[in-house]
Formats: structure tokens, C-alpha cells, sequence
């Protein structure tokens, strides 16, 4: 087929540059090849049975070099660390993990108190885990630790199974804080242990997968309802008042009304103190973005406060003159490992599964994000393990839950950092902190713990602008964000987070079963069909139909599709084959009154021959007799014959012949490109298509099936002597010049052929 000067043509080129014009003319295109159905295709590709990969068969075979291979594969470090390259890395590691340690100090003591445990367990958080990982993680720039969202889906758990309320004094009516905290401690250690075996366990069945259910906008929609419950949280500590704990659905309306109702008993020194507080951070933040490419490493606002805040605590008394709270006693030193209590494991299974999810979630989306950035690759599978393995070690040691936070990453990418090399170095700076310089915060106001809460959750607070701009690109994905927040905002993070899942998945069910099917049309002077509603110039080929689905036939859309199909080709399939059958029943009726009479008339003959044939006229009725009886014979060959046309004639009875409307086209091309997979649902659904159309005299061909398909068709004995493989096609295009070629009722211009 040359280039030639149709009108169409002419179009295309007049959207073409002069110079790729001239170079098309240049060229002469000649395509051409022979009609494939699916018997020829396998023919001319020598299709064969795909060889099939056990793996598993691998897993059982024990060699030195499969062993090691293992060994890099559990433990990425032996793979990475030899070939460390110190001098061009080092410097960069060693500067982004003094950043990042020194903004864990201050975010590992301000999380603990979200998580409801003394702030001294989360500066063990952000030691224990983040060396574990070091040793286990894919990702290279990710900054494991504490977090704001896992701190506070740890706090709704510790809270509700440890309220207040359980500590009261019998003498004084007072909370014994000391009980108090030992038990929630319990809890959220053994929380953390039951997340670790959540995440190891389906990182080692390669359930990594599992994180692609949990969409972007999902995420995100969570992680800002969960930034407003940090926030709403933290008001008590801004304020200075003293609120009872909350739990379970409509605690956070609770709580706010709760603030709004003791806003009159704030203690104004606490409420300074977050203000001027939250100012300087603000301040030296708004500092670092200004001079971001005149520093080495941002200004450590966080850690400048602590230490100011601190200084002047201790040195004008807040807590003893003014009414101030502030941490308490850090105790110097590590604690000793301490098995969890299986008993509490049944009251937290379901929170542990939704906090371990989450945790990954987070962990995953931004470690891709950077992998892509720096061109390595992360595992998911492995993420899972490494992230368990922190968690689960982490969780003995009387760690709480944790993931990656997403302004410490920020800040270990943005100061040099090149591998997981900053993380150890920024927990071994945690450790000395630890060991030696954290009682030195004992005076530490509780309120700039809270502003520094406060501050940090601009990021995922700024996360409401993606309404507006759902709006104007996806409005399904802009309802999952809405309904996600609302239901987190109502009813907490777990049952939140489980509705937001729930109607994800519901949604994605309903998209599947509201598909976008379509009548094709070829667009003019090509081998392209195209949805004859949206291209005002694609033309049906007269006397085919082809339909298209966008989505794959299975048992929940295949009635669908069989409905839509008959309602796009104009023609009341269901109604056309009643009345045939009507008809045809009518004709067995007339057959059959035909037959009996045939009886009657046959029984009447015999009678009139046995009379007119007597004994006393037989001399003078020979001839009359003979005549009677060749008569009757006749008679009865006649209806005889009569009786085999008319039984002949419902089986070769046409919609012309019964007077019924015949459709306007004589072959249906199902374009099945869309087609992933196949159900017994769908073969049969597939069957009755065929049978339907077939009823009203039109030949019923499949097109673009791919290779899995069709095994799928075989397997399912869907193809038999009225369904062969020469109904299916390699392409629309093959099969609508077949259909023309071959027509059921009519012949076909040949001139159409050719054009086509």
C-alpha cells in the first residue's frame, strides 16, 4: 500500500513538518501479508506448550554458591559495604548522619510522648531499630525511626488498653504514673513485636506486593488525618491542661470539644513557652530554606531549642515557679532485654496488622522515591524483612513501632548522605546521648516538645492542597482521599484506615463492573478501528459489528458485557429469538395436526375400498374399484410428501422465511484485546454469545486474544466443532476481512474487500 494523495493522506501530511513530509514522499511503504486466524498463527510461529519455571524446586537444593547468594540477599550489607567507597562517600555519611541524629534527639523524645510512654523509650527507638536496619535495609537514603503517624497509632492503643482511669490512687484520687507507664511500656514493646512478626512473615512469603492496594491518595489522605490528631493531641501540652484519655470512635471530636471546654484553666506560662518556642523553629526553618545553597548542612533548630529551652528551665525554675511541665527523669544507660507477654498478643493482633501495613507503606513509598532519584533498586520483599527485623528486635529491647519519617530523609538526602552508613552513625550518636547526655534534658518543657510536634507537621498538613488538585484531575481519586480522612478523623486510625481500604477496594469493583465498551469503526485509509462515538471519522464496515470492552470479562461484569453487547448492535436479540421460537413452535403444532389427519384420512380410505369392493358388485366395480384404490394411494403419497417438507421446514426455516426482521449486519467481531484472563464464567458467557447471535443467522468471530488467553480457552474445552480457532483472529483487522470474505447470508462487493 503506497503513499498516495487521498484526501485522508493529505490531512495527515498537512500535520507534518515540510521536512518530514518530503522524507515520507521519499519513501514507498508496501505492506503486506496474509489473513492470520489462530490456527494459521501457530502454525507460522511453531506455538508450543510454555515450559514451566519450579522454583521452588530450587529452594530445596543446597550449594555453596546458592547459599551465599542467600546470605547477600537476607543481609544486603555484606553485598555493599566491601565496596564501600570511603573517600568519595565518607565525609557525606559522616555530616548527614550528625544531621539527622541531632533532629532524632528532640522528634524521639516529642513521638514518645505522642506514643503516651515516657520520652526516654523513644530515644531507644531511634537507636535499636535504626541499626538493624543498617544491617538489613535495600535503601540507601531512607531515615528509620520514630514517627509521628506510628506514634500516634501506638498512643490510641496504649491509651485505650491503659487508660488513666485503671491508675487511680485509692488515697488522693491521683494517677500512679509510675503503673501507669510500666504498663503501657508492656504494651507497646509487645506491640512492636507482634508488628515485626507481621512484616518478617510476609516479607518472607514475597508479600511485598501487598503495599500496590494501598493508593497514593489513600496514603495521603491518611497520613494528613493523622497529622490532625497529632496536632489535636498536642494541644494539651500547649495549653497546660490535664485531659482525660480517649480512645475509639469520635475520641478525637471528643478530645477537641474537650480542649475547647478547658481552654478558661490554660496555664499561660505552658502557652508562652509553645509559642516562642514554635516562633524560632518556624524562623530558623524559614533560615535554612533561604540559605539552603550557602550551607553545609541546615541550622539544628530542633536542637538549638531543646538545649535553650532547657538551659532556661533549669535556670529560672519553669517547672517550680511558673507551673510549667517538663520531661522528668531520663534515666541514664540501656535497659535490659524483656521478653513480650503472649497474652496481650490476642487485644493486639488487629492494631499490630494495621500499624504494620501502614509502617511499610510509608517505608516503601519513599524509599522508591529515592531509589528512582539515585538509579538503584529497592526490594520490596526485603524492605518488609528489614523494617520487621527493626521492629521485632527493637520491640524486646522496650522499643515502640516505628517506619521512616519523611523530614529526616529529606534531610539525610539533602546533606550528602550516600548509604545506610548515615543511619548508623546517627544511632551511634543516639547511643551516646543515651548513655551519657540525655538526663541532662530532665528540665526539658513538655511544651516545646509539643511545638516541635507542631512545627513538623506542616509537611503532611500542607497535603490538604491535594484537594484542589484531585478536582481538576480525578475526581474517584479525590472521593478515596475524603473518605479516608473523614472515616480516620471519625473513627480512628485502625477502623480509619481498614473503611478507607474497604471502600478502595469497592471502588475498584464498581470500575470494573461500569467498563467502557464501544462500538468500533475503521478510520479512513488505515487498519486502525477506533470508537465510532468519539472519532467522527472512523465508519462502521457495513455488515460487521465489532465491540469492545476496557476492562477484562469475569464472572462479576460477564452479564454485563453479554447485556451491552446485544443493546450496542441495535438489534433486540433476546425478543428476535423469542418470536422464532414462537414461530417455529407454531409450525411443529401445524405439523402435527397435519400428521393426525394424515391418520384419519388414511383410516377413511380403507373403509371406502373395503365397500365399494363388495361381493355382490365386484363383477361391475372392478374398474370403479381399481380407480378408487390408485386414488386413494395417491392421495397418500401426497401428504406423505407434504408431511417430510413440512418436517424439513423447521430446521430450515430462515428469519426471512418466518417474516422476521434480520439484522442489518451479517458477522460480530468481539475485539477481546482487553482480555487478561479467563473464567468458567466468562467461557460461558462466551458460548452463549455465540448460540445467540448464531439463532439470528450472524457468524460470531474473536480478535487480539493474547497467548495466556487463548491456553486459558484451551484448557476450558472452549473450542469444539461449532467454535474452532479459525474464529479467532490475530487482529480486528484480519478478522473483519474474513467476515467479508465469508459472509453467513449475501455476497460481498469485492471492491469492499480490496478497499479494506
Amino acid at each position: 500500500m503506497g503513499l498516495s494523495e487521498a484526501p485522508g493522506q493529505r490531512d495527515t501530511q498537512a500535520l507534518l513538518s515540510t521536512t518530514q513530509t518530503m522524507e515520507l514522499r521519499r519513501r514507498d511503504y508496501h505492506v503486506e501479508r496474509p489473513l492470520l486466524n489462530q490456527e494459521q498463527l501457530e502454525e507460522l510461529g511453531n506455538r508450543g506448550s510454555a515450559t514451566g519455571t519450579w522454583q521452588w524446586r530450587n529452594w530445596f537444593r543446597c550449594s555453596r554458591a546458592q547459599a551465599y547468594a542467600l546470605l547477600l540477599q537476607y543481609l544486603p550489607v555484606l553485598a555493599w559495604l566491601p565496596q564501600y567507597p570511603v573517600r568519595e562517600w565518607l565525609l557525606g555519611d559522616l555530616l548527614s548522619g550528625l544531621s539527622v541524629a541531632i533532629m532524632q534527639l528532640p522528634q524521639g523524645l516529642a513521638y514518645a510522648l505522642l506514643a503516651g510512654l515516657p520520652p526516654v523509650f523513644g530515644l531507644y527507638s531511634s537507636f535499636y531499630p535504626v541499626f538493624i536496619y543498617f544491617l538489613f535495609g535495600t535503601s540507601r537514603h531512607i531515615s528509620v525511626g520514630t514517627f509521628a503517624v506510628m506514634s500516634v497509632m501506638v498512643g490510641s492503643v496504649t491509651e485505650s488498653l491503659a487508660p488513666d482511669e485503671d491508675f487511680l490512687q485509692a488515697s488522693n484520687s491521683t494517677v500512679d504514673v509510675a503503673a501507669r507507664d510500666a504498663r503501657r511500656v508492656q504494651l507497646a514493646s509487645a506491640l512492636s513485636v507482634l508488628v515485626g512478626l507481621f512484616q518478617v512473615g510476609l516479607g518472607l512469603v514475597h508479600f511485598g506486593f501487598v503495599v500496590t492496594y494501598l493508593s497514593e491518595p489513600l496514603v495521603r489522605g491518611y497520613t494528613t488525618a493523622a497529622s490532625v490528631q497529632v496536632f489535636i493531641s498536642q494541644l494539651k501540652y500547649v495549653f497546660g491542661l490535664h485531659l482525660s484519655s480517649r480512645s475509639g470512635p469520635l475520641s478525637l471530636i471528643y478530645t477537641a470539644l474537650e480542649v475547647c471546654w478547658n481552654l478558661p484553666k490554660t496555664v499561660l506560662n505552658t502557652l508562652v513557652t509553645a509559642v516562642v518556642a514554635g516562633l524560632v523553629l518556624v524562623l530558623v526553618k524559614l533560615l535554612n530554606d533561604k540559605l539552603q545553597q550557602h550551607l553545609p548542612m541546615p541550622l539544628p533548630g530542633e536542637l538549638l531549642t531543646l538545649i535553650g529551652a532547657t538551659g532556661i528551665s533549669y535556670g529560672i525554675g519553669l517547672n517550680e515557679s511558673f507551673g510549667v511541665d517538663v520531661v522528668g527523669r531520663i534515666p541514664a544507660g540501656l535497659v535490659p532485654p524483656v521478653a513480650p507477654s503472649p497474652q496481650l498478643f490476642a487485644s493486639l493482633v488487629g492494631n499490630a496488622f494495621a500499624i504494620a501495613v501502614v509502617g511499610f507503606a510509608i517505608a516503601i513509598s519513599l524509599g522508591k522515591i529515592f531509589a528512582l532519584r539515585h538509579g538503584y533498586r529497592v526490594d520490596s520483599n526485603q524492605e518488609l524483612v528489614a523494617l520487621g527485623l527493626s521492629n521485632f528486635i527493637g520491640g524486646i529491647f522496650q522499643c515502640f513501632p516505628v517506619s521512616c519519617s519523611m523530614s529526616r530523609s529529606l534531610v539525610q538526602e539533602s546533606t550528602g548522605g550516600n548509604t545506610q552508613v548515615a543511619g548508623a552513625i546517627s544511632s551511634l550518636f543516639i547511643l551516646v546521648i543515651i548513655l551519657k547526655l540525655g538526663e541532662l534534658f530532665q528540665d526539658l518543657p513538655k511544651a516545646v516538645l509539643a511545638a516541635v510536634i507542631i512545627v513538623n507537621l506542616k509537611g503532611m498538613l500542607m497535603q490538604f492542597t491535594d484537594l484542589c488538585s484531585l478536582w481538576k484531575t480525578n475526581r474517584v481519586d479525590l472521593l478515596i482521599w475524603l473518605v479516608t480522612f473523614v472515616a480516620t478523623i471519625l473513627l480512628n486510625l485502625d477502623l480509619g484506615l481498614a473503611v478507607a481500604v474497604a471502600f478502595s477496594m469497592l471502588l475498584v469493583v464498581v470500575r470494573i463492573q461500569l467498563p467502557h465498551y464501544s462500538v468500533l469503526g475503521q478510520v479512513p485509509d488505515t487498519d486502525i478501528y477506533r470508537d465510532v462515538a468519539e472519532y467522527s471519522e472512523a465508519r462502521e464496515v457495513p455488515g460487521v459489528k465489532i465491540f469492545r470492552s476496557s476492562t477484562t470479562m469475569f464472572f462479576a461484569n460477564a452479564e454485563l458485557y453479554g447485556d451491552t453487547l446485544k443493546q450496542r448492535c441495535g438489534v433486540d436479540v433476546d425478543h428476535l429469538i423469542s418470536q422464532k421460537k414462537k414461530l417455529l413452535r407454531r409450525q411443529e403444532l401445524k405439523l402435527k395436526r397435519l400428521q393426525k389427519d394424515n391418520k384419519l384420512v388414511k383410516k377413511g380410505t380403507s373403509i371406502s375400498i373395503s365397500v365399494n369392493t363388495g361381493i355382490t358388485n365386484i363383477d361391475s366395480n372392478d374398474v370403479e374399484g381399481s380407480n378408487i384404490k390408485v386414488s386413494a394411494e395417491n392421495e397418500l403419497e401426497d401428504i406423505a410428501a407434504g408431511d417430510q417438507e413440512d418436517a424439513k421446514a423447521p430446521a430450515m426455516s430462515s428469519l426471512k422465511a418466518l417474516g422476521l426482521p434480520q439484522p442489518d449486519f451479517h458477522s460480530l467481531i468481539l475485539d477481546l484485546g482487553a482480555l487478561s484472563f479467563v473464567d468458567t464464567v466468562c467461557l460461558k458467557s462466551l458460548k452463549n454469545i455465540f448460540r445467540d447471535f448464531r439463532e439470528i443467522e450472524v457468524e460470531v468471530y474473536m480478535a487480539a486474544c493474547h497467548s495466556p488467553v487463548v491456553s486459558q480457552l484451551e484448557a476450558g474445552h472452549f473450542f469444539d466443532a461449532s467454535i474452532t480457532k479459525q474464529h479467532l483472529f490475530a487482529s480486528v483487522h484480519d478478522a473483519v476481512i474474513f467476515a467479508l470474505q465469508h459472509p453467513r447470508s449475501g455476497p460481498i462487493s469485492p471492491a469492499l474487500v480490496t478497499k479494506l
